[in-house]
């Protein structure tokens, strides 16, 4: 579990994943976690209280394994830090019913396949995010980790995403004139 951990990271676009790769490894990185599907529900109040306060309660499963997360308002810089309580849950459908009778219910859906990169002997955590909407690399860690870690892969600042994949798809649905859903594979 990460109690009281403050999460910084950014995201990248980027053209493809093979691309990604690529890239990561020319600059020293190594696949920590292998590529695996994400599968992530939103939970909220009927008003949409912790979306109007920029918090977040979401429930993932990847790989047979299950995690509750909890995200804090956002201190939105060049960066975005907020504060990540995380545990593991050994049964999320259980979990998402004591969610809902507690008075939050699912508001959104989202599916990313997510492979994890590493350099060794260093901090920080380079991640490839495939989406229904695009490819994004993000970079989690300290502020001057991520800034090196990007010039290090050809991008600046100018680049930095610091948006959540919720608004990235309601931006794409209201680009392409669709009307959003659940941003979800199929």
């Amino acid at each position: 579990m990460k109690t009281g951990a403050n999460e910084t990271e950014i995201k990248l676009a980027v053209a493809d994943a093979a691309w990604a790769r690529r890239l990561l490894r020319g600059a020293g990185f190594r696949v920590s976690r292998r590529r695996v599907l994400e599968a992530n529900t939103v939970f909220d109040t009927a008003g949409r209280r912790l979306r109007r306060s920029s918090r977040l309660l979401r429930i993932r499963t990847a790989g047979g394994l299950a995690t509750v997360t909890y995200k804090g308002v956002p201190l939105v810089s060049r960066h975005k830090t907020r504060e990540e309580l995380e545990t593991a849950v050994t049964d999320p459908a259980a979990l998402a019913c004591i969610v809902q009778r507690l008075g939050f219910q699912p508001v959104f859906r989202y599916e990313k396949y997510r492979t994890e990169f590493r350099q060794p002997r260093r901090a920080g955590l380079a991640v490839v995010d495939e989406t229904p909407i695009g490819v994004y690399l993000e970079l989690e860690g300290t502020g001057r980790w991520i800034d090196r870690t990007a010039r290090l892969l050809g991008f600046g600042e100018g680049d930095y995403i610091t948006a959540s994949y919720g608004r990235l798809y309601l931006d794409w649905c209201a680009h392409k004139k669709r009307k959003p859903g659940d941003m979800v594979f199929g």
